[in-house]
């Protein structure tokens, strides 16, 4: 890595409500940077990681993981309401699959 902010995640996003580019390194900051063009935000965003991963090490506060590399199971449990397990396992068992299954193509076909 040549700089901090090369270990973390990057988000660039066109905000409507506030008519501009956000950006936001999720699990790292709170809070963002702003600007009319997703080049200005992206270089914002880095300058503030970089200042920002610099003083919580000058300070001795911990940083947290780096999201580059992060490996993913495929596996995460979803907790949801009663009345929605039981309709989701009526249309999994109606198709004639497991629940997980019907859980995945569904996630899938979304665009996720």
């Amino acid at each position: 890595m040549k700089k901090r902010s090369d270990a973390y995640l990057k988000v660039i996003e066109w905000s409507e409500e506030d008519q501009c580019y956000i950006g936001t390194s999720p699990g790292l900051m709170l809070g963002g940077v702003h600007g009319t063009t997703e080049e200005k935000v992206y270089e914002k965003l880095c300058r503030v990681i970089d200042e920002w991963t610099e003083q919580s090490e000058s300070d001795h506060l911990p940083l947290p993981p780096a999201t580059i590399d992060k490996k993913y199971s495929g596996k995460f449990v979803l907790r949801v309401g009663e009345d929605v397990h039981k309709a989701l396992s009526i249309r999994a068992m109606q198709k004639g699959e497991s629940l997980n299954s019907y859980c995945r193509q569904v996630l899938e076909k979304s665009g996720v």
